[in-house]
């Protein structure tokens, strides 16, 4: 190759690469002034941090917060927002917003054993928002209380029947129980409740329930506070079935007992009520137990040693105080239909051990069902009252309804 040609090659490939190590060498500076464009500023803007600061109490992560002042959010060189807080379903819990914006607490009671989250939001005075999120769980009580029910899930009862509630502890928001608390009927009739003291309210239609009818009470009382940091525990749901009507009635002048069902008479027994000194309650009574055999002790219901029978047939009881319908075999038959020698107890002639049904006790007895009806009339006793066992058709519905909870 001659010289010239050589020389040529050299001043061709000589100029791009001086232009790459040009190019190599300008300052980083430059190069990223070329791919920005014409934004100007934008990084500026990035960098920018909001003046606000935000605290969330408690923090995330807390545990056994209480329900009641343990939750609060709190911004300096801001005003809040937007502030949210919510259980894990979803549902939110509402607040208030301080006057100057620069304060949050929530107006309604955290639920015990819940976790909640937290979120809020602040913006400083040249629109710049901060942000902060805090999950936490409340307490778990220490003190609970539970209700004891009568009606049994899937059970058939007496158009009598009532539904009473006792609490295992003093009621003092019996509004926000009672308001956790339902008993409807299909077909539909008003079903109100009544409260007796604070630890006891019944439910009852106006009139006996229709034969047929589905009852469903339903609790509620899962985290509703009772008292003062005492809460209910309890998600239940009974159904239970009206069946057929049956209405018996005691004369404890004629010292008969005459049994009615949908309306027609099954049978008159004669009885042996209450004698001096121990006349059965007057009133509308519903049988609330029935045991083939049970053991009958003056102790329990306040007369000392005046009898101790261990094997009381046929035992249907109509009042808490101790009023049964029951079985007797230490009488002789002609006492029934004739004298009045109980201690304030229905008592029909009967066989020991409950087992026969063909005697006057045992066939009440196979004829009956918890809920049916018991009305006594001519007695010289007193008039039951309302909230001794399921008697509370003795009180008239003005006054049924006119006791609210408070």
């Amino acid at each position: 190759m001659s010289k010239e040609r050589e020389a040529l090659y050299v001043n061709l490939w000589a100029g791009p690469i001086k232009r790459v190590v040009a190019m190599a060498l300008l300052p980083a500076t430059l190069l990223l002034a070329g791919c920005s464009g014409s934004s100007g500023g934008g990084a500026n803007d990035a960098a920018r941090v909001s003046a606000a600061q935000v605290t969330l109490t408690p923090g995330d992560g807390a545990a056994e917060v209480p329900a009641v002042g343990g939750v609060l959010a709190a911004v300096r060189g801001g005003r809040f927002t937007d502030v949210r807080l919510k259980d894990a379903d979803g549902q939110a819990v509402a607040g208030t917003v301080t006057p100057d914006g620069t304060g949050w607490r929530p107006t309604g009671k955290l639920l015990p054993e819940t976790r909640y989250t937290l979120d809020a939001v602040a913006t400083d005075k040249d629109g710049l928002q901060a942000a902060k999120h805090a999950s936490f769980t409340t307490f778990v009580p220490k003190d609970t209380f539970i209700a004891f029910y009568n009606p049994e899930d899937h059970s058939t009862v007496g158009v009598g029947f009532i539904v009473t509630l006792r609490f295992n502890r003093s009621i003092a928001d019996r509004a926000a129980v009672q308001r956790a608390i339902s008993v409807t009927a299909s077909p539909a009739v008003p079903v109100v409740p009544h409260w007796f003291d604070s630890q006891r309210v019944d439910f009852r239609p106006e009139h006996y329930w229709a034969p047929g009818t589905t009852v469903t009470l339903a609790l509620h009382l899962r985290h509703v506070e009772g008292a003062p940091g005492v809460y209910g525990t309890q998600e239940k749901r009974i159904v239970f079935t009206i069946g057929r009507s049956q209405v018996s009635t005691a004369d404890t002048d004629a010292d008969t007992l005459t049994v009615v069902r949908d309306g027609s008479t099954l049978r008159t027994l004669y009885i042996s009520a209450g004698g001096p000194g121990h006349s059965t309650y007057d009133g509308v009574m519903v049988i609330s137990e029935q045991d083939q055999v049970t053991r009958m002790d003056s102790h329990t219901v306040g007369l000392g040693s005046e009898y101790d029978i261990p094997a009381v047939p046929h035992a249907m009881r109509l009042t808490d105080s101790g009023t049964f319908v029951h079985g007797v075999y230490w009488r002789p038959a002609s006492v029934f239909g004739r004298v009045n020698t109980s201690h304030g107890c229905i008592g029909m002639y009967d066989a020991p051990g409950g087992r026969s049904g063909s005697t006057p006790a045992g066939w009440f007895f196979d004829h009956s069902m918890i809920g049916d009806v018991v009305q006594v009339v001519g007695s010289s006793g007193d008039q039951v009252s309302p909230d001794n066992g399921m008697s509370g058709w003795n009180m008239s519905w003005k006054d049924w309804i006119a006791n609210p909870a408070k």
